[in-house]
């Protein structure tokens, strides 16, 4: 469970002129942001090609202001693909060291530069935890629902905390699970730990797609992740469906409705693959162990 922070936010939820989704925000008023070019009011910086370098300004004034010490940053990657799971990452940054240089939004890196900033994210974070909805939870609770699932999952996992700030728009309810929190749209671009988050997070579930890959070849998951790219769609309608297929999404029940559906599509054998975020309420990650 969350630790209370020493302080309590009244501000209700509020916008600002970046788009920044507040949800019992301490900070009292937003500033104007800058132009490009340098940092703004809201700490986003961007380099000499318009790249967006996250700040930890936010975390750092949190600390500062309030008294703050364990800040979790939080994404979620896997939203989109027809099948797998979503993969939730919690993690907490040390606020007396510098920025690990080169991290920023997990969908602007590379594999081998996610690999590589996930090592160092992993040794230097305080805290961690990794949560996960099954397909079966996306297809009887809906995608939206099975995502802030695997967010509670991996903030739970994190252990005490005092804030949160996590990617996307405010989430009704979430507070109640994860205590204040902050909700930024784009925030995995534009924060520092929820970028680190994101990079633990994309790591993760590319290992477990990878895994998956070799028990069911032919449908380019060890490099589509499961988004429905054309190898992806044309390995389903060779191969049909597995238990790991989204049947919820309208790329899975078109090859479900059409005339090339495997027999095998609702086979039992994916109990054998050691993949124990499929069981459900109780279901664990496997954190990337830094070589």
């Amino acid at each position: 469970m969350w630790a209370r922070p020493p302080h309590s936010a009244s501000a209700g939820p509020a916008s600002n002129s970046r788009g920044l989704a507040l949800s019992r925000t301490p900070e009292s008023t937003q500033r104007t942001p800058d132009l490009p070019g340098g940092p703004t009011g809201d700490g986003l910086t961007f380099d000499a090609m318009g790249v967006i370098t996250p700040t930890r300004r936010l975390e750092l004034r949190l600390s500062r202001e309030h008294g703050y010490q364990v800040i979790l940053g939080v994404d979620e990657v896997g939203v989109a693909p027809s099948s797998g799971p979503v993969v939730a990452c919690a993690l907490a940054m040390p606020l007396d060291k510098k920025p690990i240089p080169g991290v920023r939004d997990s969908k602007t890196l590379s594999a081998a530069q996610r690999e590589r900033l996930a090592k160092k994210i992993l040794r230097r974070a305080t805290t961690v935890g990794l949560g996960a909805a099954s397909v079966r939870e996306i297809d009887q609770i809906n995608i939206y629902y099975a995502t802030v699932l695997a967010m509670k999952r991996a903030v739970t996992h994190a252990g005490d905390h005092d804030y949160v700030i996590v990617d996307g728009r405010h989430i009704r309810g979430f507070e109640e699970h994860v205590g204040p929190y902050r909700a930024i749209i784009d925030g995995d671009a534009l924060c520092y730990v929820i970028s680190c988050a994101s990079i633990v997070a994309k790591v993760t579930r590319d290992r477990l797609m990878t895994r998956l890959a070799v028990r069911y070849p032919g449908y380019g998951w060890e490099h589509n992740a499961g988004y429905a790219t054309a190898d992806h769609r044309a390995g389903m309608a060779a191969l049909g469906v597995t238990p790991h297929h989204r049947r919820s999404f309208i790329s899975t029940k078109r090859i479900l409705e059409g005339e090339q559906t495997s027999f095998d599509l609702f086979a039992e054998d994916a109990g054998s693959v050691a993949i124990p975020i499929e069981v459900g309420l109780d279901a664990r990650l496997e954190v990337p162990v830094p070589a």
